[in-house]
């Protein structure tokens, strides 16, 4: 069995960093979310990620759940036979959570955690079988960065969960931003272009083999081309 990452250490996220918008995810916020997927299961969207993930069997794979939050999907994943989990979040209370359910569903000895902006802690995290984004990609300013460091982590199927590439989405979101900067909040709602993601994942040599979408979200889940 594939041995799982060790937890390292991350670093300090001050006001110039993006992960510091982790800190407006407090413990109530996910004793909330830990409520409702208890009591509602997962969203129709992150339940369409974890099947496309787990098509074709994830027995023996290794996981990078990036922006883990409460850690469903990788938990749902290691339930499936995924060997081991890395959970990366810039929430500190998230990533408690999830170490707390890991460990009441006896996965303990199976799931890492780095508390950080993934970006910054790229360079010290392996390649991972599976890697995953739910909900991620809408958080984060840089998405080239993001999904370009991402999807070379990954060796065999990339998944994610992101807004829909649609005009009113995007006024919406700046409405939206509006309202948390008149609130002091430096948590941001971004909607990247669809052709952009895309792109720069084809070009890693990936395909797409899921592709639905909601009114809002839309989840994708691509498979590593195979060599020729």
């Amino acid at each position: 069995m594939t041995q799982p990452h060790r937890d390292r250490p991350s670093p300090v996220c001050g006001p110039g960093c993006a992960c510091a918008v982790g800190n407006e995810f407090g413990e109530r916020a996910a004793r909330r979310d830990l409520a409702a997927w208890r009591r509602k299961g997962p969203p129709r969207t992150t339940a369409w990620l974890i099947e496309g993930l787990t098509a074709g069997g994830v027995a023996g794979l290794t996981v990078l759940d990036i922006g883990a939050g409460i850690g469903a999907v990788h938990r749902s994943l290691l339930a499936e036979g995924a060997a081991s989990a890395l959970d990366v979040d810039g929430s500190p209370a998230y990533v408690a959570v999830a170490r707390s359910e890991a460990a009441g569903a006896g996965l303990a000895d199976r799931v890492s955690y780095a508390v950080g902006d993934f970006v910054e802690l790229a360079p010290s995290i392996d390649d991972a079988d599976l890697v995953v984004l739910d909900r991620v990609v809408c958080c984060y300013p840089d998405m080239e960065a993001l999904v370009r460091l991402s999807i070379a982590r990954t060796r065999r199927r990339y998944g994610l969960v992101y807004p829909r590439d649609a005009a009113w989405i995007r006024a919406g979101s700046r409405v939206l931003n509006l309202f948390m900067r008149l609130a002091r909040q430096r948590t941001r709602s971004w909607v990247h272009r669809t052709a952009d993601v895309e792109a720069i994942i084809r070009a890693a040599g990936f395909v797409p083999q899921v592709q639905r979408s909601t009114l809002f979200w839309q989840v994708a889940v691509y498979d590593r081309e195979p060599a020729t």
